[in-house]
């Protein structure tokens, strides 16, 4: 029989972790956000410390309330404004480029 972890190995997608757990979801929300979910989904965990526990039925129990709190989370909310990925972090996810450093990254062009 595998163990809970093992079963989480197998999971792929936001769906697999959404369906293993049984935690109604809507398409929509999950189509715009899914790599979000997990990630907050994961940031969850570390931050319980729920990595480190051994009994599996509470171990269970446990990440599926984080996966429920991540879900919700993209529910109220848009991953920009959650911010969770650093490109939304860096100043309101956009990057400046200074020109000089774009001209600078230009191969040299030998004068005629």
């Amino acid at each position: 029989m595998e163990t809970f972890l093992q079963q989480l190995k197998a999971l792929s997608s936001a769906e697999d972790f959404l369906h293993y757990f049984g935690v109604p979801f809507d398409q929509h929300v999950v189509n715009v956000s899914r790599l979000h979910i997990l990630k907050r989904f994961f940031q969850y965990i570390r931050q319980e410390n729920l990595l480190a526990q051994a009994d599996e039925v509470g171990l269970f129990t446990q990440y599926r309330e984080q996966l429920l709190k991540a879900y919700g989370d993209f529910v109220t909310s848009t991953p920009a404004q959650e911010k969770v990925f650093k490109v939304f972090q860096d100043v309101g996810g956009r990057q400046h480029v200074a020109l000089d450093s774009l001209k600078s990254s230009l191969p040299r062009r030998a004068l005629a």
